[in-house]
């Protein structure tokens, strides 16, 4: 069925049901960024594969909202499907609910489905709306009745995470919870995120592609938890462990009638920007309700020390892999056909080599030349460039190991560079050293410290439409709340053992995409009469391309922490490399 009459069968029901716009965002019933493939409904509509982007349908009209990681692929994608690109970053742009609001009627219906939306979600549409009488329908799953082939629930098995990689025992983890819990007054606490669920149970799965996670709810009172997932997805051995620790499992479709049965006298603690409205609509209207942000999840931001001890080795384990395969590709570009995907290969089969590597943590991205200012390309056959000796190689990519996971971003210099190519990669490893010698009070908040990576990049008139950097899971998501280092406001302070990434970029349209990314752990630096100084440990180690750099535009203070980092990754990446590699390693982290 092609989009366009996908689209069709959708105006056909919605004027069966009286609906004048439906919305179809790209969440599912747990508010994940990653879905499982039943729930890419967006996708199945417009035919964009994006991880972000929100649809809407009227009668007349079809429009796609997405952020400036996806302008370029969206426009591709969106060609013949009689779907408009809404580029959401770019100023006048109205959001999808401003847009509704403007082409509707009073008195006209909105329609989606409760279950992909939170409850904070719905009630902003609610607001915006309510000065023209808009309603909504929150009960159908329009694109579901036609979605014939949709695919069913993933069946990946759960499996435990072993507590000499996590930390901390599930059951630890569980009375924490419950003393917030006991302190916020609230009897019952409902936690939906998939993530967060995870890592309360010490639990992994595979249910969505390179998030280790399991779909499934959790309950939890002060002398229950009960965890509500498909049952034939749980091993007897895990079963009976997590029996022993006190956690019953129910049905994943059980939690409604769950939530019903509460007693009316009783409280139930819930994140309404993570909660799903058809759960939410569940729960006894007799029951106190207590919102608040989910209290896992910054217990799961601050690793502890295990984890961090972990993760320094997984990123080291995962800097050899890198370095074996920009060593390879330097040396063979021009001598063996290498593609984009071929390359994409070659750099996965180096990670597999390494101890508990488990898979990707996220599609590799490895666009050549202009491909690469796609800030989320994902090569196809049909798309892929073979690499030449010139011009920028932007590999974006990471790994899901037992011992964390990481995230790391490269443009490697495949041969002959222009003078525009080299002063763009100096000027975002001008923004990226900016952000990487930061120090900064306590207190502080990733959007304090965002322009220091833009500045450089500003200077030229220039600027990358997305966040700076994200939190990271410990073998869990690679995007990770709450904390973040972006525009946008937040009020996560930068907390000891918080991880976040830094990534300036500059990205031009038709010419390159130049990206350099490395993890960072929040530390504490001194503490003076002002307060507790923070600043950032740079734990990803591999080498920065020297080829692309133009010298005589970095200060000394520059120059010194290039020099510094450089040192620091020889010196934890050679113990694991031969003699070859040393050598080759040596002359890429020399001093400049």
């Amino acid at each position: 069925m092609k989009i366009t009459e996908r689209i069709q069968k959708l105006r056909q029901l919605m004027k069966e049901n009286g609906i004048d716009a439906y919305v179809i965002p790209s969440a599912d019933a747990h508010q994940s960024e990653y879905v499982a493939d039943y729930w890419k409904s967006r996708q199945w509509i417009s035919g964009f594969t994006g991880s972000a982007g929100t649809v809407v349908v009227t009668q007349q009209d079809a429009g796609l909202w997405t952020d400036g990681r996806y302008y370029i692929q969206a426009e591709k994608q969106l060609v013949g499907s009689g779907i408009r690109l809404f580029r959401a970053a770019d100023p006048g742009v109205p959001t999808y609910r401003e847009w509704i609001k403007n082409v509707l009627k009073d008195g006209d219906c909105v329609g989606l489905d409760g279950s992909l939306f939170s409850v904070d979600s719905i009630r902003e549409m609610e607001k915006e709306f309510s000065n023209k009488k808009i309603t909504l329908n929150t009960e159908r799953d329009l694109i579901g009745e036609i979605w014939e082939d949709r695919p069913a629930l993933p069946k990946g098995t759960v499996f435990v995470h072993d507590v000499k990689y996590a930390g901390r025992s599930r059951a630890e983890k569980i009375d924490a919870v419950r003393r917030e819990m006991k302190s916020l007054g609230a009897d019952h606490y409902l936690l939906t995120s998939l993530d967060d669920i995870a890592w309360l149970l010490n639990i992994r799965g595979s249910d969505i592609p390179n998030n280790p996670v399991v779909i499934s709810n959790v309950v939890i009172s002060s002398d229950n938890c009960h965890l509500f997932v498909d049952p034939g997805k749980v091993p007897e051995k895990v079963r009976n462990e997590l029996a022993s620790d006190g956690i019953e499992i129910l049905d994943y479709d059980d939690i409604k009638q769950l939530l019903r049965e509460i007693k009316s006298e009783q409280s139930i603690m819930l994140d309404p920007a993570k909660t799903n409205m058809k759960l939410y609509k569940s729960i006894n209207p007799g029951v106190k309700i207590i919102e608040h942000p989910n209290i896992t999840t910054l217990q799961k931001a601050v690793k502890n020390d295990v984890e961090i001890e972990n993760i320094r080795k997984c990123l080291i384990n995962d800097g050899v892999a890198m370095v074996k395969f920009i060593k390879w590709l330097k040396e063979n570009i021009g001598k063996e056909e290498i593609t984009e995907i071929s390359a994409e290969e070659k750099l996965e089969e180096f990670r597999r080599e390494q101890d508990l590597f488990v898979e990707p943590s996220f599609d590799t991205i490895a666009g050549y030349k202009d491909h690469a200012a796609m800030m989320h390309y994902k090569a196809t056959p049909e798309s892929q460039y073979t690499l030449k000796k010139e011009g920028f190689l932007l590999v974006d990519s990471g790994g899901q190991y037992l011992n964390g996971t990481t995230d790391i971003t490269r443009t490697i210099v495949l041969g002959k560079l222009t003078d525009e190519e080299k002063r763009d990669f100096t000027l975002v490893l001008k923004g990226y050293l900016a952000l990487d010698r930061a120090k900064f009070l306590h207190g502080s908040t990733g959007s304090n410290l965002d322009v220091l990576a833009r500045r450089p990049i500003w200077e030229y008139g220039m600027d990358y439409k997305c966040g700076t950097g994200h939190g990271v899971g410990f073998f869990l998501n690679v995007h990770e709340g709450p904390q973040g280092i972006s525009p946008t406001a937040n009020k996560a302070k930068l907390e000891k053992n918080m991880i976040v990434t830094n990534e300036p970029g500059i990205y031009k349209e038709g010419k390159h995409g130049i990206r350099t990314e490395n993890m960072m752990l929040v530390v504490e630096d001194e503490k003076t009469d002002s307060g507790q100084f923070m600043r950032f440990e740079a734990i990803t180690y591999c080498p920065i391309d020297l080829d692309g750099i133009i010298v005589d535009m970095l200060d000394e203070k520059e120059r010194q922490r290039l020099n510094e980092y450089h040192r620091d990754v020889y010196e934890k990446l050679s113990p694991y490399l031969n003699e070859e590699e040393k050598a080759w390693l040596k002359n890429e982290t020399r001093e400049i």
